[in-house]
């Protein structure tokens, strides 16, 4: 049985139309996905699954090198086997041997145990760490330049090979993607997700462990393509005709189309976690999304079996001109991810508040975005204490003697600057406008104090409310106070 494999070239892009095997099984030989290959990672002191295809009836046996025994499954009717195996504390390398009793047996060299996360989205976490194209980042050509193939760092990309980007999508669920594992060498970090990398680079360097970074991405896509089809039930308005097998199908609007080809052959690789950064996409439906990606955390929890103990963490959309300065279609799609943390549990949102630019839109400086996700995963996911983890958060307010005072959370040494006016307040009366505001931190108890000449009867209060806002509160670790309103208008 032999899977075609079939490419067409899109502006000069390698797009796959299907999947590929690595070979066939009618030889009987053990055919394995890609992703389970030599030099990967392995997620530490878990139950971690490999799989693959082999004759139907092919007795299986899988015996790593570490202590632990020899695992044994038998490929079904279909040809495909499974076998749950138990993983020692960080370490390596290992290697592990794949049999089926008959061919010549896999031997899988190089592997580490380590920490393992999913990291997804659309173009700035595709974005790589050398750039795009007349399109550069601060402060990465040094940290490719240093990179060493003896740093335990490994990247699993689905989205880059050596000619180039590899666009993957699929109509129904797939169980293996082109790819490989890469070690870290100056030319594979040069070509890895830069969030991601920086991501894992921080990690390994605290935690001093191995860390794999499965990199699955495609710039410009919406959430709803990332979704699986039971994962869109309930969401009123999709059609799923394009997922007919002659119908035609956009994989970067289209429901489904990148869970089944970009995320589905993942499922049962073994994380510790989930990394997402998208959502420019979807201004156009802001008011819902908070619920698509609550949908998509609660599948891919559910699909990749670790319920809600799977940490979920996600990047605010970075500032950008969009259809003008003024204009609030991000501020929307903002507002709807920090509503996203009341619905994800284990979830956390990475500003990028201080961190845009309104004539790019993909940020030149991506270490704070890769920095504020590990700090998040560092405190909640591998309980490490003493540092700041988490952004400012509206929490209620108060209206007194023609002033609204703002409380926030995740503060708990106060905001700052002090003693100096901030920027970016707007308040209201009754009559809904607007007027720029005067704001302070509160010297007596450190919270927001709002007001305006304009307004001496203030009703509500606006903060960075604007596709390219004026930010200026952080808390003191640094971390940006999120955007936020007080009124629902």
């Amino acid at each position: 049985m032999t899977l075609l494999k079939k490419f067409r070239f899109v502006g000069g892009a390698l797009v796959c139309a299907t999947m590929l095997m690595h070979s066939t099984v009618a030889d009987a030989r053990v055919v394995l996905p890609h992703m389970i290959g030599d030099g990967m990672v392995l997620q530490q002191q878990s139950d971690v699954k490999l799989w693959g295809k082999a004759k139907p009836g092919s007795k299986i046996s899988v015996a790593p090198t570490w202590k632990g025994g020899k695992y044994t499954a038998t490929a079904q009717a279909d040809s495909m086997w499974m076998v749950s195996v138990a993983t020692p504390v960080a370490g390596g390398p290992y290697d592990i041997k794949i049999s089926d009793g008959d061919g010549d047996p896999v031997t899988l060299n190089n592997v580490l145990v380590g920490e393992v996360w999913f990291c997804s989205g659309q173009s700035n976490m595709e974005m790589p760490m050398m750039g795009f194209d007349r399109q550069p980042l601060n402060g990465t050509n040094g940290v490719i330049a240093k990179s060493k193939s003896t740093t335990p760092i490994r990247i699993f990309s689905a989205d880059r090979n050596g000619h180039g980007w590899v666009r993957t999508s699929a109509k129904t669920p797939q169980w293996d993607i082109p790819g490989q594992w890469w070690d870290n060498t100056p030319e594979h970090v040069a070509n890895s997700s830069a969030v991601a990398y920086i991501f894992a680079q921080y990690l390994n360097d605290v935690l001093d462990v191995p860390v794999g970074i499965i990199v699955s991405t495609l710039g410009g896509s919406r959430i709803e393509p990332w979704i699986s089809r039971e994962g869109m039930e309930g969401f009123d308005g999709y059609k799923y005709d394009h997922l007919a097998p002659d119908a035609k199908a956009n994989a970067w609007n289209d429901p489904c189309m990148l869970y089944n080809g970009k995320v589905a052959p993942f499922v049962n690789y073994g994380v510790r976690g989930f990394l997402w950064y998208q959502g420019e996409s979807n201004r156009h439906n802001a008011d819902i999304y908070d619920d698509l990606m609550a949908a998509m955390a609660h599948d891919w929890r559910t699909r990749w079996g670790g319920g809600e103990s799977m940490p979920f963490y996600f990047v605010e959309i970075a500032p950008y001109r969009y259809e003008g300065h003024d204009g609030t279609s991000s501020a929307y799609l903002r507002e709807a991810q920090a509503r996203a943390l009341d619905k994800i549990p284990n979830s956390g949102i990475a500003s990028t508040l201080d961190a845009g630019n309104y004539n790019f839109i993909h940020p030149v400086n991506k270490f704070p975005v890769g920095e504020r996700l590990a700090w998040m995963a560092l405190a909640d996911t591998y309980g490490m204490t003493g540092f700041g983890s988490h952004s400012p958060q509206y929490e209620s307010m108060e209206i007194k003697d023609g002033k609204i005072y703002i409380n926030v959370k995740n503060a708990p040494n106060g905001l700052c600057p002090m003693w100096t006016s901030l920027s970016g307040f707007e308040i209201a009366g009754a009559d809904r406008k607007f007027y720029p505001a005067f704001a302070v931190v509160e010297e007596s108890t450190c919270r927001l104090a709002v007001s305006s000449k304009d307004v001496p009867q203030p009703v509500a209060v606006r903060y960075c409310f604007k596709n390219v806002p004026e930010m200026s509160v952080y808390n003191v670790p640094g971390l940006p106070l999120l955007p936020f309103r007080t009124d629902n208008w």
